[in-house]
C-alpha cells in the first residue's frame, strides 16, 4: 500500500524545493485479477511474490495524504521537530519540521539538514478528480497553488550520521548527534531553523555554507553508535550507547552549554547496544536493547547495572524498541523479524504479552503512536511499514477475503513503495501522519486507518 516515486531535492541545492505528490507504484494489499477475466486475488506483501511482469498500483483511495521527497544523499535517522502552530492540526495545508542526517558516499559529502515542508495537502482532490476530470485553467490554478513545498537548510558534517534526536532546552533546538567518527555531538539548529522559514536568512546562510560546528561533543564511547535518547521529564539529560555495549548518561551544566558524563559506564549489555529510550513517566529510568537479544531497564540512580532484564527478549540482535506514553508497555523489534509488546508489570517473567510475525526480513524501526495509545507502526529490511491497533480483536474483524484470513486482526495497514526503510516516527502535532526515511527517499503519509 504505498507508492514509489522520484522526489526533486538533489544534494547541492538548499532553499525552497518542491515535493512530489503522489507516486506511481505499489498499493494497499491490491486486488489483482488472473489472465484477462479471471479470479481475483489479494496481494499481501510477504505472502506471496509477484509473478514476472507484474505491478502494483498504488491505491489513492486508502490514504488521506501522501507526499514523498529526496534529499540528495539518503538519510539513515532523522527526528520531528516541535514547531508553534499548535496541536491536534488536521486541516490541510499541514506544514512540519524535520531533522536528518545524511549517510553519504564520503565523509566529507555528508549534512546535517533542517527541513521545513510545507503546503500539504490531502489526497481527497486527487480521488474526486478520478471520478470526474476538469481540463478548466481554474484547475490547473488550484494544482500550482497547492503543489507542496519544501525548504532545506544543510550545515557539511565530516562523517556519515548514524542517528539524530532533537529536543527542546530553553529556547535552544539541539540536535544529539552520533556519528561515524566515533563521537556524540550537541548541535544548536537555531541558524538553520531561521534560514527555513526565511527566504533573507536562508540566502545569509547558503552564502556562509560553513561546517556545522557542534556546542558540545564526547568521544569517551572510543566505537562509534546508534543509540541515544533525550530525557522527556529533564530537559537536557541524554543517554547515549555504543557498540562495544557500553551506555554513558549526559547531565546539563551551564544552562544547556556543557554536560558532565560520568566515565564509568552502565555495562549489563555484553553486544553493541542498539536502541535506546528513556521512560515518559520516570525521570530515572530508561530501557536499551542489544545485539545480545536482550532488553533491559535501567535506573540511573543505581549504576552500572540494569534493574530488570529479559535475556532471550528475541532470537537474534535486538534492533530497536519504543515504549508506550501513557500504558506500562514496551515495544521491540529484531532481526528475526517479530514484533513483541512487553508488559512491564510482568517484564521480570521474560515473556512478552504479545508477539506478530507479519515483516519477512529484520524490524528497523518501531514506534507507539503519541495520541492512541493501542496503535504503533513498524518498518522492516523487507520494505514494508506496517501499522497496527491492539485493541482490535477477531470478533472485531468482519468476513474477509480469502487472501487476507491469516492475517492478525490488528494489522491495520501496509504501506510500500520505499527501498530500504531505515527509521520512522509518528508527528506528535499532526494526529495519524507518518514519516519514514529509506535509502529511496522521505515518504510522508495519513492512511485511512489511523
Amino acid at each position: 500500500m504505498a507508492a514509489r516515486g522520484e522526489g526533486t531535492c538533489s544534494p547541492e541545492d538548499e532553499g525552497v524545493e518542491e515535493m512530489e505528490e503522489g507516486g506511481s507504484e505499489d498499493g494497499d494489499m491490491q486486488e489483482e485479477e488472473k489472465g484477462g477475466g479471471g479470479e481475483s486475488r489479494v496481494y499481501v506483501p510477504g505472502l506471496q511474490p509477484l509473478e514476472p511482469g507484474d505491478e502494483l498500483e498504488m491505491e489513492r483511495s486508502a490514504y488521506r495524504l501522501y507526499h514523498q521527497c529526496q534529499t540528495g544523499a539518503p538519510c539513515l535517522s532523522f527526528d520531528v521537530l516541535r514547531d508553534g502552530d499548535g496541536e491536534g492540526r488536521e486541516t490541510f495545508p499541514l506544514s512540519m519540521l524535520l531533522c536528518a542526517g545524511t549517510q553519504a558516499d564520503t565523509a566529507l559529502s555528508n549534512r546535517l539538514i533542517v527541513m521545513r515542508m510545507h503546503n500539504l495537502y490531502g489526497t481527497e482532490k486527487d480521488n474526486e478528480e478520478e471520478e470526474q476530470s476538469s481540463d478548466s485553467e481554474s484547475d490547473e490554478d488550484e494544482d500550482v497553488e497547492k503543489k507542496p513545498q519544501m525548504e532545506l537548510a544543510m550545515v557539511p558534517h565530516y562523517g556519515g550520521i548514524n542517528r539524530v534526536k532533537v529536543t527542546k532546552l530553553g529556547e535552544q533546538s539541539l540536535a544529539a548527534v552520533w556519528s561515524e567518527k566515533g563521537q556524540v555531538e550537541i548541535f544548536d539548529l537555531r541558524p538553520q531553523l531561521e534560514a527555513a522559514h526565511s527566504s533573507t536568512a536562508m540566502a545569509a546562510f547558503i552564502k556562509q555554507n560553513k561546517e556545522a560546528t557542534p556546542l558540545f561533543s564526547f568521544s569517551g564511547h572510543m566505537t562509534e553508535g546508534f543509540a541515544i535518547d533525550w530525557s522527556p521529564k529533564v530537559p537536557g539529560r541524554l543517554a547515549s550507547g555504543d557498540c562495544k555495549k557500553n551506555i554513558h548518561v549526559w547531565e546539563p551544566r551551564e544552562g544547556g552549554a556543557s554536560w558532565q558524563i560520568d566515565q564509568r559506564p552502565f555495562s549489563s549489555h555484553t553486544k553493541s547496544v542498539e536502541d535506546l529510550q528513556w521512560s515518559p513517566t520516570e525521570a530515572t529510568v530508561f530501557a536499551s536493547c542489544s545485539v545480545d537479544q536482550s532488553v533491559r531497564i535501567w535506573d540511573i540512580r543505581a549504576p552500572p547495572n540494569s534493574m530488570l532484564s529479559a535475556s532471550e527478549a528475541h532470537s537474534a540482535d535486538v534492533n530497536v524498541i519504543s515504549w508506550n506514553r501513557t500504558e506500562p508497555f514496551l515495544l521491540s523489534g529484531g532481526d528475526d523479524g517479530l514484533l513483541k509488546v512487553w508488559d512491564l508489570r510482568q517484564f521480570q517473567s521474560g515473556r512478552a504479552v504479545a508477539s506478530f510475525k507479519q515483516h519477512s526480513a529484520p524490524i528497523t524501526s518501531v514506534e507507539w503512536n503519541p495520541v492512541d495509545s493501542s496503535v504503533f507502526a513498524a518498518a522492516g529490511a523487507d520494505d514494508v511499514v506496517s501499522q497496527w491497533d491492539l485493541s482490535v480483536e477477531s470478533c472485531d474483524v468482519g468476513e474477509r477475503a480469502d487472501g487476507l484470513k491469516e492475517l492478525p486482526p490488528q494489522l491495520l495497514f501496509l504501506h510500500q513503495g520505499q527501498k530500504e526503510v531505515k527509521e520512522l516516527h509518528w508527528h506528535p502535532q499532526l494526529p495519524g501522519i507518518l514519516i519514514s526515511t529509506a535509502l529511496s527517499g522521505f515518504n510522508v503519509f495519513r492512511t485511512i486507518s489511523v
